[in-house]
């Protein structure tokens, strides 16, 4: 056990410096209530940017008060955890993928950032405001979920509802999931009775949201705080108000807290999507049904088994460096299952396997050091004893189920790589090392080498980051802006359905242009950049809708399906050489893909290889490889070949796996049979 002395530094006072302690609380309200009115900003890019700002801004403010005092910042050995993932991006941005590792490395040194200012401005007296903070963030992120599941409400663009700000509902639940701790505690230190009751509804309402998501990891990781939180309000009832309440105010508190969990939880939905699926049209209804379906036959845990069988693929392959910091998502083709042509979806859904795919034994060392930082944690937060022990054991104990909630959901999420969620994170971790130096802990928690040099550095270093902060923000909402617009201007002249309409050529223009300078300030937006070169490909401009995927092939160079668009693309245009080069680039990645196949036929009878053609696409259905377009495509070259007993049966069979064909199947099969009696 490590030595106890006297802190390692005097605790900062609220008064020395008077806005830093309330900067990053204020942060943990706004980044979950705000959200965006409009599709053209993503939710998380403006949640990051209120996490970066205003780290740094507090940062700034901290260091300016700094060079007042007399004591130097605090340091904590657990901040060599974030330190060490930030320069393993920063070495992989050199081999791996160099605008993924970036952001990775720039991804932990905010983590970094915020861990070290908790450590250093979360002084005991102020906790009761980080709890406040993180408890009404939570409401009202509840409110604008509630709002969606009862009304429909449409004020943020989302996927399915309720997803609150956070545009997918389980990024929200687990969010609000890892909340509770906070209002649990100040619901628990409560003494009046008036603040009791509106502490259980609000602690109550934010559970009721999270049951209207159904996201079934935040209900199992309620359920684990529902069995430690008992444990933990015992083990500090000496520093609760719970002790001192009357029978009457237990009784009014637990009746609230169910009362409003009961009569929440049983309004029916008034959201047409989500009555629609199926899964409850109450929050509980849903909240019991979702619990229910956990198991090896659930649709969505069958997904993530399929990323995370690729994952391990990846790690036995590259078990010592891993894949390069955040390269996951561009190199996880290479290890999907046989025939897959896109990306099962763009990070892993559990942060310990993509940590040790991504960064390899760096990833490993990170994991053993925080487990067991946190084991230490817990066992000393359970055994110390004393006055300054008591007091602290509360708050370290709300870190500590916060941080359990967050393990749980990150067993079948990504909550780390989300902006509030993340930093929620570095909070909790920056909470409990600042509690270590409280208890004297000085091998874990020291004074930092200071002087005033070092503080003027710190102090400009701060302020250029701050400047650089804001500099990215405004050109990544700049790219989202133009290439988010040109999608739209895109789906509105195809559902026009006139593209080819002399009157849509200012738009077009408009289109290619706001695509031009996306690109040029980001080409690596891959979820939405190729969604513009898929309209202009169904145009018919495969020049242009070609050059786009070559752009997304830039950054994700491991794309089955865009690489097959590229050569479609190339073929279509006459460029052979090109089509066949990014044909072959696809068979490596997927040699059994169906659409890798059907391409291979396409390409073979459009070169004039008709017979070729045809034996390829025999042997692909042979071995049960087959997709519509290689049906259709063998269906063809079997009708130009006059041999109408297997066109028929092509036919028929396609009809048949693919039913939106039937009507223009019938009509084939009657032009076919006019042929077949006219070659008799």
């Amino acid at each position: 056990m490590a030595a106890r002395r006297p802190p390692a530094a005097a605790p900062h006072q609220a008064g020395d410096d008077a806005a830093a302690p309330w900067l990053l609380p204020l942060m943990l309200l706004l980044a979950p209530a705000l959200g965006v009115p409009g599709e053209l900003m993503l939710q998380d890019t403006l949640k990051s940017a209120i996490v970066s700002l205003f780290t740094l801004a507090a940062t700034f403010v901290f260091l300016l008060a700094q060079r007042r005092r007399q004591e130097p910042p605090r340091w904590h050995h657990v901040l060599w955890l974030p330190m060490l993932l930030m320069a393993y991006a920063q070495g992989s941005m050199a081999w791996s993928h160099t605008y993924l590792a970036g952001v990775e490395a720039v991804r932990w040194f905010v983590f970094y950032v915020i861990a070290w200012l908790a450590l250093n401005t979360f002084h005991r007296q102020g906790l009761p405001l980080l709890a406040g903070c993180v408890h009404l963030g939570a409401v009202i992120a509840s409110l604008w979920a509630a709002l969606q599941f009862w009304t429909d409400f449409g004020l943020f663009p989302q996927g399915p509802a309720p997803a609150s700000t956070f545009v997918n509902r389980n990024f929200f639940a687990e969010f609000a999931a890892c909340t509770l701790p906070f209002g649990g505690l100040l619901l628990l230190r409560a003494r009046r009775p008036a603040v009791i009751a509106v502490l259980a509804a609000s602690v109550g309402f934010v559970l009721v949201a999270i049951l209207m998501t159904g996201t079934r990891g935040a209900l199992l990781a309620v359920g684990v705080l529902l069995l430690v939180l008992p444990g933990v309000a015992w083990r500090c009832r000496r520093e609760l108000a719970l002790p001192g309440w009357s029978r009457r105010v237990r009784a009014m508190a637990v009746a609230v807290l169910a009362g409003t969990v009961l009569a929440l939880g049983a309004i029916p939905s008034g959201n047409p999507r989500i009555v629609e699926e199926g899964h409850g049209a109450s929050a509980l209804a849903r909240g019991l049904q979702r619990a229910r379906a956990i198991g090896p036959a659930d649709h969505s845990l069958g997904i993530r088994m399929v990323m995370w069988r690729a994952t391990l693929r990846a790690i036995a392959d590259r078990p010592l460096a891993g894949m390069g910091a955040g390269a996951w998502e561009s190199e996880i083709p290479r290890y999907q299952e046989e025939g897959a042509q896109l990306e099962t979806d763009y990070y892993v859904h559990n942060e310990f396997l993509q940590l040790v795919a991504e960064y390899g034994v760096i990833g490993w060392l990170f994991l053993l050091l925080l487990a067991a930082y946190l084991l230490l944690a817990a066992w000393r937060t359970w055994s110390e004893q004393g006055t300054e022990a008591d007091a602290e054991r509360p708050w370290r104990a709300v870190f500590l189920c916060s941080l359990l909630a967050l393990m749980v959901v990150s067993n079948i999420g990504f909550p780390w790589r989300l902006a509030a969620t993340g930093a929620l994170f570095a909070a909790c971790l920056g909470g409990l090392a600042a509690s270590d130096a409280r208890l004297g802990w000085h091998r874990l928690a020291r004074p930092l080498p200071w002087s005033p040099r070092v503080g003027q550095a710190a102090l400009a270093a701060s302020a250029a980051c701050l400047a650089l902060a804001a500099f990215i923000t405004q050109r990544a909402a700049e790219a989202e802006y133009k290439l988010v617009g040109a999608v739209q201007m895109a789906l509105e002249i195809t559902a026009s359905g006139r593209p080819d309409d002399p009157r849509f050529s200012e738009a077009k223009e408009a289109m290619l242009q706001l695509v031009r300078e996306g690109i040029a300030i980001n080409p690596h937006y891959r979820k939405i950049t190729p969604m513009v070169a898929d309209e202009l490909a169904r145009w018919g401009d495969w020049a242009r809708a070609t050059w786009i995927w070559e752009s997304v092939l830039q950054s994700r160079p491991h794309v089955v399906a865009i690489l097959g668009n590229a050569a479609r693309g190339h073929d279509a245009m006459g460029n052979r050489e090109q089509s066949l080069a990014y044909l072959a680039r696809a068979r490596a990645l997927q040699p059994r893909g169906a659409s890798v196949r059907a391409l291979e036929v396409l390409l073979l009878a459009r070169q004039g290889d008709e017979a070729a053609a045809m034996q390829r696409a025999r042997e692909a259905m042979a071995e049960g490889i087959a997709d519509q377009e290689l049906v259709n495509t063998y269906f063809i070259l079997a009708w130009r070949a006059r041999d109408y007993p297997l066109a028929e049966q092509l036919l028929r069979e396609r009809m048949r796996r693919w039913p939106e064909t039937h009507a223009r199947g019938l009509v084939q099969l009657g032009t076919l049979d006019e042929e077949r009696r006219q070659a008799r």
